[in-house]
C-alpha cells in the first residue's frame, strides 16, 4: 500500500461508529415508542389479513373479481383475475398470497399518502424540490437490504417492520410522478384558471390534479410494483406472505416450492398492475 493510501486509511472518518451511536441513543430512550408503532401496526395488518380469511377463498376472489370488473368494465379482465387467483389457490399458496396483498396495498396506501402532497409542495415550491431531491436519491440507490439493518433494530421482526421498510423504498415514486405532473401542467390552464378568478386551491383541485391524474396513477402502479418487489426482501425480517415460500426454497434448494411462489407472485403483481393501470387509463 502507498504511503498516501495509508494516510487517507488512517484518518477513516467513522461512519459507522456514529451510526450506531445513534441508534444505541434511539433504542435506550425511544424503545417504548417504537414498539407501540411495531405493534399498532402488526395489529392492524393482522386483523385485516383475519377478515379476508375468514372469508371463503372462491368468494373472496369472486369479490376481487366483480371489482376488477366494476374498475374496468371488461369481463376478460375479470375472468382473468378469477383464473389467476384460483390457480393461487390450486397451489395452496392462498394464506400467503393474502398476507401479501394486504401488505402490499397497506404499503401503496400508505406511500400514496404521503408522496401525493410532498409531490404537489415540491411542484410549488422549487426549495422544496432542491431538499427533497438528494434525499429521493439516496431512498432510491440505496441498496434495499440497507434498510432492513436499522429497521430492524428499531421495531423488530414481523409485519410492522416489513410494512415500513416497504413504505420507504416504495414512497419515491409516487413523490417523483406527482411532481412531474404538477410541474407538467400547460400554463395557458394555469394562467385561464386564473384569469377566470380562481384561487390557489381551486387551481390545485380543479385543474392541476385533473392534468396530473395520469401521472399521479403511474406512480401508484410503481408503488405496487416496488411493493411487491420487497415481498421476499421483508420476509427476511419476518413479514409473512409470499416471501417466506421462496425464502424457504432458497434455503433449502427446493425448485418445485420456488417456482410455485414465483409464479403467485407474477401472478398477483399483474393482477395489481390491470387494476391499477384502469384509473390512469381513465385518467387520461
Amino acid at each position: 500500500m502507498d504511503p498516501v493510501t495509508a494516510l487517507i486509511e488512517a484518518w477513516k472518518i467513522p461512519i459507522g461508529r456514529w451510526g450506531r451511536t445513534f441508534f444505541d441513543f434511539l433504542t435506550t430512550n425511544f424503545a417504548a415508542f417504537f414498539d407501540t408503532i411495531a405493534e399498532g401496526l402488526t395489529a392492524a395488518l393482522d386483523g385485516m389479513v383475519t377478515v379476508l380469511l375468514w372469508l371463503p377463498p372462491i368468494l373472496l376472489v369472486a369479490l376481487l373479481a366483480a371489482l376488477a370488473y366494476l374498475l374496468q368494465r371488461s369481463w376478460k379482465l375479470a375472468l382473468g383475475v378469477a383464473i389467476g387467483l384460483l390457480f393461487i389457490v390450486n397451489q395452496g399458496l392462498w394464506t400467503e398470497t393474502v398476507e401479501t396483498l394486504v401488505l402490499v396495498v397497506a404499503a401503496a396506501a400508505v406511500s400514496m399518502a404521503i408522496g401525493v402532497p410532498i409531490g404537489i409542495w415540491a411542484a410549488h415550491s422549487d426549495r422544496v424540490y432542491q431538499i427533497l431531491r438528494p434525499i429521493l436519491d439516496l431512498m432510491q440507490t440505496l441498496p434495499t437490504f440497507v434498510y432492513l439493518i436499522p429497521v430492524l433494530i428499531l421495531f423488530g421482526l414481523g409485519a410492522a417492520p416489513g410494512l415500513i421498510v416497504t413504505v420507504i423504498f416504495a414512497a419515491p415514486a409516487p413523490i417523483r410522478l406527482t411532481y412531474l405532473g404538477i410541474t407538467s401542467v400547460p400554463k395557458p390552464m394555469l394562467e385561464a384558471g386564473q384569469a377566470f378568478g380562481a384561487t390557489k386551491n381551486q387551481l390545485l383541485w380543479k385543474v392541476e390534479l385533473p392534468a396530473a391524474l395520469p401521472s399521479i396513477m403511474a406512480g401508484l402502479t410503481q408503488c405496487i410494483m416496488l411493493s411487491l418487489s420487497m415481498v421476499v426482501i421483508a420476509a427476511l425480517i419476518g413479514a409473512d406472505g409470499l416471501g417466506k415460500p421462496v425464502v424457504r426454497a432458497l434455503n433449502s434448494v427446493n425448485i418445485p416450492l420456488g417456482l410455485e411462489a414465483g409464479l403467485a407472485i407474477v401472478v398477483l403483481a399483474i393482477i395489481l398492475d390491470r387494476m391499477a393501470r384502469i384509473g390512469r387509463e381513465h385518467g387520461r
